[in-house]
């Protein structure tokens, strides 16, 4: 087996699974400018125009600069694990299928969980409108609607807006008044899928342990903080929210080189985080459970 060459088809499918696989991997297509060399760094595009000048008669036109350059930023997110596959329980032959299964596996049930929380618990912690409601079957629509206008109010009709929403909470709005609720067709990188939406504006369902407003990360996982309280939904513009998700390292190690078992090492490291211009603040909507509805 070519480790190294294997190490890198696997690095790559991870991260294609990371995009297509988590309910928030829209927000990493505002990253496609992005200049990403490995490590925790990641340098993102930052322009300056002038504004309109007077026209001369004359002179002709104003004359206006344009600045474009680079700006790094350092990704929060360093997370990683370790998998020991022992040799008796795999050889060389088999030990890529083991590997993929695994990394798959692990990636799908504890990393994509984890980057979702991250991201949406960030994304309501900066959102500028927020409100506290308790979710019933009777009011749900008319409380998203009316968040929905505040948004609007500010953002225009134009421009992609995109609803994420408590699977319980998506639950009643099913239930509350389906006629206003259409199929929309949602693309993420290369699956494309339906989802319902309201007046245009796609309304994706999240599972409710991925909606709270505070995690603790640690070297056991993610779980939601004492204080966190559950995320009703969130109402952005598409271009918000920029993702940036790496799986920076996977590092085999066979039997042969393993200085400590007589197995099979799989070393996973992931870098992760979200960018939240100042300028897009005012335009994140966030509606969060009231404290009695959190605390129960």
């Amino acid at each position: 087996m070519n480790i190294k060459k294997f190490e890198k088809n696997l690095q790559n499918q991870l991260d294609r699974q990371a995009l297509e696989g988590a309910t928030s991997g829209w927000m990493e297509e505002n990253v496609s400018q992005a200049i990403y060399n490995g490590g925790n760094e990641i340098k993102l595009p930052k322009m300056s125009l002038q504004g309109l000048g007077s026209y001369d008669r004359d002179a002709g036109y104003s004359g206006g600069a344009v600045t474009y350059s680079y700006e790094t930023f350092a990704l929060t997110q360093d997370r990683g694990r370790r998998f020991r596959i022992d040799a008796i329980d795999v050889d060389e032959s088999g030990f890529g299928l083991a590997a993929a299964n695994v990394a798959a596996e692990f990636q799908r049930t504890q990393v994509i969980p984890e980057i979702d929380a991250y991201r949406y618990s960030k994304l309501a912690a900066a959102a500028e409108i927020k409100d506290t409601y308790t979710p019933d079957k009777a009011t749900v629509m008319s409380s998203l609607l009316a968040q929905l206008g505040e948004v609007r109010d500010i953002t225009g009709d134009e421009g992609d807006v995109v609803i994420v929403m408590s699977r319980p909470v998506y639950d009643k709005l099913m239930l509350s008044d389906e006629s206003k609720l259409k199929p929309f067709q949602f693309r993420q990188g290369s699956l494309e899928f339906f989802v319902k939406s309201i007046n245009g504006i796609p309304i994706i369902p999240v599972p409710s342990k991925r909606m709270q407003t505070e995690y603790i990360f640690d070297a056991n996982g993610f779980f939601p903080a004492i204080r966190a309280e559950p995320i009703n939904w969130i109402i952005c513009p598409k271009s918000a929210p920029i993702a940036i998700s790496k799986t920076d390292s996977v590092k085999i190690i066979p039997p042969g080189d393993n200085q400590f078992a007589d197995a099979w090492d799989i070393d996973y490291r992931k870098y992760h985080d979200l960018l939240i211009p100042d300028n897009t603040k005012a335009l994140i909507a966030v509606s969060v459970a009231s404290e009695q509805e959190g605390r129960s």
